[in-house]
C-alpha cells in the first residue's frame, strides 16, 4: 500500500489537511497526519486538528509522498523546522513525491527544491524566490514535485496525488464518489 506523510503545525490550513487526507484515504491510501510535537494543532481558521501521530514517529518510518499544506503561521512553523527541511530534500533525494499547496511551495524553495523548476502556490508565496519558473494553474507538476494554489484547488491537488500513487481509474472512481459534476 502506498503511504503518504501530511506534516501538521500550528497555523496549518485546515481546509487543504483534511482534504488531501480525506481524498487520499478514500483511494486507500495510508495517510498520516503528523504533528511537529506530537500534539493536536490549532489551524489558521482555529480548527483543532487531532493527529495520527508526532513528527518524530512518524520519520522512523518510510513514505512514497510528502504532502506540506499550507496556511499562516503553519507554513512558517513548518519553514522553522529542520526535520522539515531536511525531510523534503531527502523524499526529492530519494525520487519520491514532494507535494506543497497554498503558501507551502516557500518551503520547498527554501529547501532548493525548487530552482529552475515550474510550481504554483498562494499569490505572493514564491515572489522571494526568483529562480522558480512560476505558473498560475491550479495544479502544477514538474517531475515529482507538484505544487497547488490554495484551499480552492485543494480538491483538484488531492485528486491527481491519487493519480500519481495509485492510477487515473483509482483517481476517477474517488472522483466520481464526490459527486462534482
Amino acid at each position: 500500500m502506498k503511504s503518504v506523510l501530511v506534516p501538521l503545525a500550528n497555523g496549518s490550513e485546515e481546509l487543504e489537511a483534511v482534504t488531501v487526507l480525506n481524498i487520499l484515504r478514500r483511494a486507500g491510501i495510508e495517510a498520516v497526519s503528523a504533528s511537529l510535537d506530537g500534539h493536536p494543532i490549532r489551524g489558521s481558521r482555529g480548527t483543532v486538528l487531532v493527529n495520527d501521530t508526532g513528527l518524530e514517529e512518524a520519520l522512523k518510518h518510510d513514505f512514497d509522498m510528502v504532502v506540506l499544506p499550507g496556511g499562516q503561521p503553519g507554513t512558517n512553523n513548518l519553514k522553522a523546522d529542520p526535520r522539515i527541511i531536511h525531510l523534503v530534500q531527502r523524499m526529492a533525494a530519494n525520487d519520491r513525491y514532494v507535494c506543497a499547496i497554498c503558501a507551502a511551495p516557500s518551503i520547498l524553495a527554501t529547501a532548493g527544491l525548487l530552482d529552475g523548476k515550474h510550481a504554483t502556490c498562494f499569490p505572493g508565496a514564491l515572489d522571494a524566490f526568483p529562480k522558480v519558473l512560476h505558473q498560475s494553474q491550479a495544479v502544477v507538476e514538474d517531475g515529482k514535485i507538484i505544487t497547488s494554489r490554495g484551499p480552492g484547488t485543494a480538491m483538484d491537488f488531492a485528486l491527481l496525488l491519487v493519480e500519481r500513487l495509485a492510477g487515473k481509474a483509482k483517481r476517477d472512481e474517488v472522483e466520481y464518489g464526490l459527486v462534482r459534476a
